[in-house]
């Protein structure tokens, strides 16, 4: 088998022990046994476990990153729509995909730096892709717009938290759709937004 398709066995198998059993308590003897080839093998292609976790998540988060821009790129003519379709398109692979989120969103951060500096490496780039969207709007509105660089840097960290805590709402809510869930959050975040753009501001009652 050619060394390329070997490692995409390997890691398959490899995404699917870490979720089901979390990093310290997967084995990569299962992992080779599922594979169908030798623990040494294993470690011949991918070095070390920490090096095949590595691999898994570098992996994932590209598939995630690349989903999120494809469907951004080409979602529509208006900040907004494209927006909406990279949410669309994060919150279908989170659904599609459950083992690769797993590993990426519930175990990662809790293990080495490089594991995290990989992790924090992904949601960059996302991060970076929703804060140009975000800005594209806040440009559409005019000069009139009461937005600055900081606030949409506020509002795609706002984004970008709200859908990862989302995830887990949608484990515990199996019957609700991405679309559904893309929906209410652009409603919460996009409406919300448009009103600050057009002067209303929220303050607390004095007195």
């Amino acid at each position: 088998m050619p060394r390329r398709e070997r490692e995409r066995q390997i890691v398959d198998v490899a995404v699917q022990v870490f979720a089901k059993r979390g990093y310290h308590g997967a084995s990569v003897d299962e992992i080779a046994e599922l594979a169908g080839i030798s623990k040494p093998m294993v470690y011949l292609y991918l070095d070390s476990k920490e090096g095949l976790f590595l691999t898994c998540l570098r992996r994932e988060a590209d598939r995630l990153v690349g989903a999120f821009q494809g469907a951004a790129t080409a979602g529509g003519a208006t900040p907004e729509l494209r927006l909406y379709a990279g949410l669309l398109a994060f919150f279908a692979f989170v659904a599609e995909h459950r083992d690769s989120w797993v590993v990426l969103h519930r175990q990662a951060s809790e293990l080495s730096e490089a594991i995290a500096a990989a992790v924090a490496e992904a949601r960059v780039a996302v991060m970076a892709e929703v804060a140009g969207l975000v800005r594209a709007g806040i440009a559409e509105a005019g000069p009139a717009a009461q937005l600055s660089d900081e606030d949409a840097d506020f509002v795609a960290h706002a984004l970008v938290g709200a859908a990862d805590s989302l995830t887990d709402w949608m484990a515990r809510h199996p019957g609700q759709s991405p679309e559904g869930v893309t929906l209410r959050l652009m409603n919460m975040v996009w409406v919300g937004m448009g009103r600050v753009l057009e002067g209303e501001a929220w303050k607390p009652a004095t007195g």
